[in-house]
């Protein structure tokens, strides 16, 4: 007796797929980003483990991990200690069950037309072994060929050897002049701008840590979307930066264009630049510990003397006051001494009494016809 039906029956077809059913995966080799950014998958998984994505991971792929960061370092341990061949076999068995987890989750409304792109760290096992199995449910799955590899090929050509796509203008000014809500005020009037700060999680001064800052790797894929949008017959609007946003480095191609590019330079008075920081970084009222440790590094620059009457405005809450001691004694003269280097190409100069909301928006309307005139 057998359990199944014989070649021929009518629901034979419902327990043997047929070969038209069945999608062996394509290999996908993009030539850039953009082929790989506009490519018509509907899908892109990152079959790689949580840490490897969490790391960097092209942009909008979701994490189904074949392995996870414990299987994987099992898996690994195994292949050096025991042998290759019963690696294989006992990683094969973990994808086998994280692959059912993942088709009877996150996969299980996609209909029959459904096309992902799957990859893992070079385009080996991991993404072959589910691509494998998307393939012979009947999903018309293709494999990034190289992996994450590959794609990190794509965004290093584009940040470190490609020449900048548009004419970059430095928005510049001592520090407190409001160059980042003037960077987006700009931006809500059309201008094209870009926001390392915000891309590099950093505000570039010792008082700028937002939180953790993504990996230099996740950084520079957030950079290398963000210049691919633009539009090279405009000029981008860039906040003068350092070569470093905390510890995230400008790359090549960029940093280049940043140093020879004009500069609109916003120019304040000390006091009005005090009340702004003041206004703008939280942490003067909101963290006091974290105020406090900041301040504590200074020593070795300022002496132990001036950090303390520091710690001792903190204390008091004259945080504008503090503010203004930190411009003319850490920040002004710092800039000052960048800008002894060599004067750059001024584009104009932008003066202003205060730096309120009426104003900022005066100066962002200032911003957008100056640089309106730049070819």
């Amino acid at each position: 007796m057998t359990f199944l039906p014989q070649e021929g029956h009518a629901t034979f077809a419902t327990f043997q797929p047929t070969a038209r059913a069945i999608h062996r995966a394509m290999p996908f080799a993009p030539p850039d980003l953009e082929s790989l950014a506009t490519s018509d998958h509907d899908a892109i998984i990152d079959v790689r483990s949580p840490s490897e994505y969490a790391e960097d991971h092209v942009p909008g792929a979701v994490n189904l991990p074949v392995l996870d960061d414990d299987e994987r370092a099992r898996v690994g341990t195994i292949y050096v200690q025991q042998s290759a061949f019963l690696a294989r076999k006992i990683g094969a068995a973990i994808v086998a069950r994280n692959a059912a987890r993942h088709i009877e989750g996150p996969l299980a409304g996609h209909d029959g037309g459904w096309r992902p792109l799957v990859y893992c760290w070079r385009g080996g096992q991991r993404s072959n072994s589910f691509a494998v199995i998307l393939g012979q449910i009947g999903w018309r799955v293709s494999v990034l060929e190289g992996g994450y590899r590959s794609y990190r090929v794509l965004v290093k050509t584009a940040l470190y050897d490609a020449p900048f796509p548009a004419k970059v203008v430095l928005l510049d000014g001592y520090t407190g002049t409001a160059k980042t809500d003037l960077l987006h005020l700009a931006r809500a009037r059309g201008l094209q701008i870009l926001d390392l700060e915000g891309l590099a999680n950093h505000r570039g001064s010792v008082f700028g840590g937002m939180g953790p800052q993504p990996s230099q790797k996740a950084f520079e894929s957030a950079l290398a979307q963000r210049i691919r949008s633009l539009d090279p017959a405009r000029p981008v609007l860039v906040e003068a930066e350092s070569s470093k946003i905390g510890d995230r480095s400008v790359p090549p191609s960029l940093w280049a264009a940043m140093r020879r590019a004009p500069r609109l330079t916003i120019e304040a008075p000390r006091a009005a630049r005090a009340d702004y920081l003041a206004r703008t970084y939280t942490m003067f009222a909101s963290d006091p510990g974290r105020l406090h440790a900041i301040l504590e590094g200074l020593t070795r620059l300022q002496g132990t003397a001036r950090v303390a009457a520091w710690r001792g405005l903190a204390a008091k809450g004259l945080h504008a006051e503090l503010a203004g001691e930190l411009m003319e004694w850490h920040y002004d003269p710092r800039y000052a001494k960048q800008r002894a280097r060599g004067e750059p190409d001024r584009l104009a100069t932008l003066e202003t009494d205060s730096l309120d909301e009426d104003a900022l928006e005066r100066l962002a309307d200032r911003i957008v016809a100056t640089i309106g005139g730049v070819a």
